[in-house]
């Protein structure tokens, strides 16, 4: 089976992640062992929470320069609501830089009539990359599960992989770039569209990974 160290930095409910990851078909490892992220077939960043506290952790647990390595190197990535934020340049929600593998920054929505912040609640999506892994069999307008009080804003709309409105906003619901892909909602939590997007990244870690079946 395809071992996916799910990177563990304090922040968030990571055995949801790794409950979906597990009916998908793959072997989630909960970890912030830099040896453990080496080993692994593929990386999964989720997360809850703030900005800041996110970045600091991950810094003083030295997984920041891990990370991009095993970007870089081309190793699968998906990151999950928190964890698509941290891959941007910074965030107005606070003053920390953030991975900076994405250009751009994340912003908060503007307060509208009607229109609740944080964003919380079931929301459809529009493709903007046809040929995405993540989206084999998932449908255009296919409902999924936000909760988020900013959102994305990539300096290269190109990098969208879905988008979705809340209020007369359209946002970033997902991010696709090479081996690098994040989504802002929760898959897990969004059966079942989430389920099948989480098969499709697990199925892509097999195919680059003959020996993970």
């Amino acid at each position: 089976m395809a071992n996916i160290a799910v990177i563990d930095y304090d922040m968030g409910n990571l055995h949801s992640a790794c409950k979906g990851l597990a009916l998908a078909g793959a072997t989630p490892q909960i970890t912030d062992v830099v040896a453990d992220l080496e080993a692994a077939d593929a990386l999964v960043l989720p997360g809850d929470g703030a900005f800041d506290p996110a970045m600091r952790h991950l810094r003083d647990k030295g997984l920041v320069e891990p990370i991009k390595q095993q970007i870089a190197s081309g190793k699968p990535f998906l990151g999950i609501c928190l964890g698509l934020q941290l891959l941007f340049d910074g965030s107005d929600e606070g003053v920390e830089p953030g991975l900076g593998l994405i250009p751009g920054r994340i912003q908060k929505f503007r307060k509208e009539p009607g229109i609740a912040i944080p964003h919380m609640g079931w929301n459809q999506l529009t493709l903007s990359q046809p040929h995405c892994p993540l989206w084999q069999g998932v449908s255009d307008g296919d409902w999924v599960y936000f909760v988020h009080s900013y959102y994305a804003a990539p300096a290269d709309p190109a990098v969208n992989a879905a988008t979705t409105t809340h209020g007369s906003q359209t946002v970033t619901a997902a991010i696709a770039r090479d081996n690098l892909m994040a989504m802002q909602y929760h898959p897990e939590k969004s059966a079942p569209a989430g389920l099948v997007m989480l098969a499709n990244f697990v199925a892509l870690v097999k195919a680059q990974n003959p020996v993970a079946v």
